[in-house]
């Protein structure tokens, strides 16, 4: 791989990440390639939704308990104390402590914990959603990485070439066995290489500091070629409606549960939770009268109302539909995206078999003119054609190599499969 010792094209803000993507490339050798996993574990690590899957589970739980609870509401406590003594001052005493237990609506407490269980579900399948989709984020960077890294890789080759074919024509040049003309078309072709080195290198530098910020880590060690094939899904494990295992579709699954208990939670919840009510008096008319003690037990019953969670489920109601209309198109959505990544499988599959046939072809062509221009029987230009032509037919395979990659790694990501 070729560094870029100076990257003034940065912006400021960039310029000292930049540095350290650039110390990160003498990252010792002995280290092991980073692998497209290891890119992406490292970068879910930083995710938002992974620093905070854990509260949001433990606030499901939470709220399973309470659900399981026998009160609709903790139990409060009343405390009264009634005298004259502002007034007469007679000795009249009343005082009063009870307690009012709220209790759960006919339905209520089932709809609260199935409430809660879909909640917790549903906080699991959204944090396998954002996975899936910080596993897209880092599978782009990382094959464009790839994509970047193999140009910049065959630009330096390539100018390697033409260097030594413009010093063996500058010494044929000297000999009297080319014109000058010829030093120039040679130099020129230096020149353009070296041009495309510095466009690759720099699209490199940018690819670099892509992964790096996306996953957080300066000392991951990048490799040019380390396509890391992923496993190839087989046919039989896309057919037919995507099951419940595919995140994106799980997620809204568990969306349409939620949505639909808070309906149930809501169409029980009519009216105000009634309320038991256990208290004690002890109370005493005047002074020199005898205290008296009674116990008080009563219930309160609020009145419903038609009207009063009209709407709670409505909006319960359109969020069901909602998230089941999202549902049948997100099925759809990955249907389609499984077919199309299917078929990009196959046409890069073809794509490396006519890439290494001509590039088998180029190479021995180029061989061929090699010996034919060091003998005079070719002119210059044809030569450099011939150059031209190998190199494209190597970068070609190459690319076509990772292309491969990338289209398997995509159908993955199609079906919901993490990186491996």
């Amino acid at each position: 791989m070729y560094k870029v010792n100076r990257i003034t094209w940065l912006p400021c803000a960039l310029l000292a990440l930049a540095a350290t993507a650039a110390c990160a490339q003498d990252v010792p050798s002995a280290l092991p390639p980073t692998t497209l996993k290891q890119a992406f574990d490292a970068a879910w690590t930083h995710q938002p939704e992974a620093l905070a899957g854990d509260m949001r589970l433990e606030a499901g739980h939470a709220r399973r308990l309470s659900a399981e609870s026998w009160t609709a509401e903790p139990p409060s406590v009343e405390l009264a104390a009634k005298t004259d003594q502002l007034g007469r001052n007679e000795g009249s005493r009343e005082f009063e402590v009870g307690i009012a237990v709220p209790l759960w609506l006919p339905g209520e407490r089932s709809a609260a914990s199935a409430l809660a269980d879909a909640e917790i579900r549903a906080s699991t399948s959204r944090s396998h959603a954002a996975k899936l989709r910080t596993s897209h984020a880092v599978r782009n960077a990382y094959w464009e990485w790839q994509r970047a890294s193999i140009n910049a890789e065959l630009a330096g080759a390539r100018l390697e070439k033409f260097r030594d074919l413009a010093s063996d024509v500058s010494r044929r040049v000297k000999a009297g066995e080319l014109a000058r003309a010829d030093q120039h078309q040679a130099d020129g072709a230096v020149a353009a290489a070296e041009a495309s080195l510095a466009e690759t290198e720099s699209a490199l530098t940018s690819a670099t500091l892509a992964v790096r910020v996306l996953t957080g880590n300066a000392t991951l060690r990048l490799v040019p070629g380390n396509t890391s094939l992923e496993p190839e899904p087989s046919p039989a494990s896309g057919s037919g409606l995507p099951d419940a295992q595919h995140p994106a579709v799980l997620e809204l699954l568990d969306r349409s549960e939620v949505a639909r208990r808070a309906v149930t939670l809501a169409s029980t919840q009519h009216r105000a939770n009634p309320e038991v009510t256990f208290a004690t008096t002890r109370d005493r008319g005047a002074f020199g009268d005898a205290w008296q003690q009674t116990v008080t037990v009563g219930v309160r019953i609020p009145f419903g109302s038609a009207s009063r969670n009209r709407a709670d489920v409505a909006a319960a109601s359109a969020d069901a539909i909602e998230a089941e209309a999202q549902l049948a198109l997100e099925r759809q959505r990955v249907l389609g995206d499984i077919e199309a990544a299917r078929s990009r499988v196959t046409s890069a599959r073809a794509q490396i078999v006519a890439a290494e046939r001509r590039s088998q072809l180029a190479r021995e062509s180029r061989s061929f003119f090699q010996k034919a221009f060091r003998a005079g029987e070719v002119d210059l230009p044809t030569r450099l054609r011939i150059e031209l032509d190998a190199a494209e037919a190597d970068r070609q395979l190459s690319v076509a190599r990772i292309e491969f990659a990338a289209t398997i790694s995509a159908l993955r990501q199609a079906m919901g499969l993490f990186p491996e």
